[in-house]
């Protein structure tokens, strides 16, 4: 069996998890992988065999969405010439993890596909939404990478067709402690940002995750560390807490290690604001900016009580087998995975 699994790779989070998945996937048949963006810090082995730009999202040093840059980068003739070239139809299954070129390729050439991941899981209306009224971001939640069947992950099972997040397997054999650090992940803010104000946080030691470093740099109680390898598994494994946006993956890991959490969502993205309401729910707090504020807030966060931890239901392995399942049409309750007509506070 031929096996097509399409990668959106802006962002860290889906190439982390398709990492985690090609073994278990590698099991049904031959995989070949389509990578689609150009904004991520991470180089897994993955058996690419199509690279496209796709549609990559940027962002400036200050917490929001580079819309300048996002549609400066975007060429609407490319996309529609790769969907047109892209070989869909030499597939079993398809596998859509997000991306928008393999959508468009299938639905131009009437193949069947399963969009696969985290963002399958806003197709139920009872996935947590933001309250906020964003046309446009609930607009791409919708049609950015439309399918036939969706099998969705996220922090809960709010749904029949949604699974638990799929945690590495570095974090799921650790042993968890606690070296007294706090280890900090905000890639959509300039390193100068995010250390002029926990310089101003004496007695604590955090360990920032930047682009812009090479090699372990120290500025008094901060610690720059490159991202990608096995440093950040290491950091997360040994923090007191974690300051990250309010992705998926990281935010899901922390909760599932028992780690305190704080979450600033990245201004302007839908997706992380909806992700934000879920998080709520375990009792993490949710900032909407860094500003002149924050050492206080982190003050008053780290005196705050544990969140709840976050129970994983089922293995990588179980929710790979259900996807092929649901791909091959041999799942039990495929019948309950109709696509949705409309996202929940959306017109159809």
């Amino acid at each position: 069996m031929k096996i097509l699994y399409a990668i959106q790779a802006t962002g860290n989070g889906h190439i982390a998890r398709a990492a985690e998945i090609m073994p278990y996937l590698k099991q049904y048949g031959e995989v070949d992988v389509f990578l689609s963006g150009s904004n991520n810090n991470l180089n897994y082995p993955l058996p690419t065999k199509y690279r496209s730009k796709g549609v990559s999202l940027y962002y400036n040093n200050q917490g929001s969405l580079d819309y300048g840059k996002i549609f400066k980068e975007f060429s609407l003739f490319r996309v529609w010439k790769e969907a047109r070239q892209l070989p869909v139809e030499k597939y079993d299954i398809v596998l859509n993890d997000f991306e928008s070129i393999t959508s468009l390729s299938c639905r131009l050439k009437g193949v069947p596909s399963v969009n696969f991941g985290h963002q399958a899981s806003f197709y139920s209306h009872n996935t947590p939404m933001s309250p906020k009224r964003d046309f446009f971001g609930r607009l791409i939640l919708k049609y950015y990478a439309p399918a036939t069947t969706y099998v969705g992950l996220h922090f809960k099972r709010y749904d029949s067709f949604i699974f638990n997040p799929i945690i590495k397997q570095d974090i799921l054999s650790s042993d968890a402690s606690d070296k007294g650090h706090i280890t900090v992940y905000l890639s959509h803010y300039s390193d100068e940002a995010v250390s002029a104000q926990l310089k101003k946080i004496k007695g604590i030691r955090f360990e920032v995750f930047s682009k812009k470093v090479n090699t372990p740099t120290s500025d008094g109680n901060i610690t720059f560390i490159p991202i990608g390898g096995s440093a950040f598994n290491k950091s997360m494994i040994q923090c007191h807490g974690m300051i990250t946006g309010a992705g998926f993956e990281t935010p899901a890991e922390a909760l599932f290690m028992g780690k305190k959490l704080l979450c600033i969502p990245i201004k302007g993205q839908y997706e992380q604001l909806c992700n934000a309401e879920a998080i709520k729910q375990f009792n993490v707090p949710v900032v909407k900016k860094i500003d002149d504020n924050f050492s206080n807030i982190i003050g008053g966060w780290l005196g705050s009580p544990q969140p709840t931890p976050l129970v994983l239901t089922h293995s990588t392995a179980d929710i790979v087998e259900y996807a092929v399942g649901v791909a091959k049409g041999i799942s039990p309750e495929c019948s309950r995975l109709k696509p949705v007509k409309h996202i929940k506070g959306c017109a159809a």
